[in-house]
């Protein structure tokens, strides 16, 4: 059983968009993935902004890779440092603990993600 943040099963995030690096809507990680996509994390107009100004824009449609782009209220499994480094500027977006993996307390305290939690 994957663990989330509060040590119980790691609850789906969104499967409408279709998330998680491994595109089955969780926002599990493993080895393979150099940008821990583990927090669940519900979008806003000033994230995609912050994202998109770091160099991933995750707003413009993207069809040739099957991704229609995000918008304010979509659920999306985030890089966990991405995420880190926007909260400690006032921009993280709150998240879904049920949904957000275990892995993610490697780079961010527990507290900041209880914070934001919806």
């Amino acid at each position: 059983m994957i663990k989330n943040i509060l040590g119980t099963e790691l609850k789906t995030c969104s499967c409408e968009p279709m998330t998680g690096f491994y595109r089955d809507g969780l926002c599990r990680t493993d080895i393979s993935d150099n940008g821990v996509h583990t927090v669940c994390a519900v979008m806003t107009e000033d994230f995609l902004a912050f994202s998109k100004e770091q160099g991933n824009d995750l707003s413009t449609p993207r069809p040739e890779f099957g991704f229609s782009g995000l918008k304010p209220g979509d659920r999306w499994c985030l890089c966990a440092g991405r995420w880190y480094d926007a909260y400690k500027l006032g921009l993280a977006p709150k998240v879904i603990a049920e949904a957000c993996d275990e892995e993610s307390l490697a780079i961010i305290p527990l507290e900041a993600l209880i914070e934001r939690n919806l």
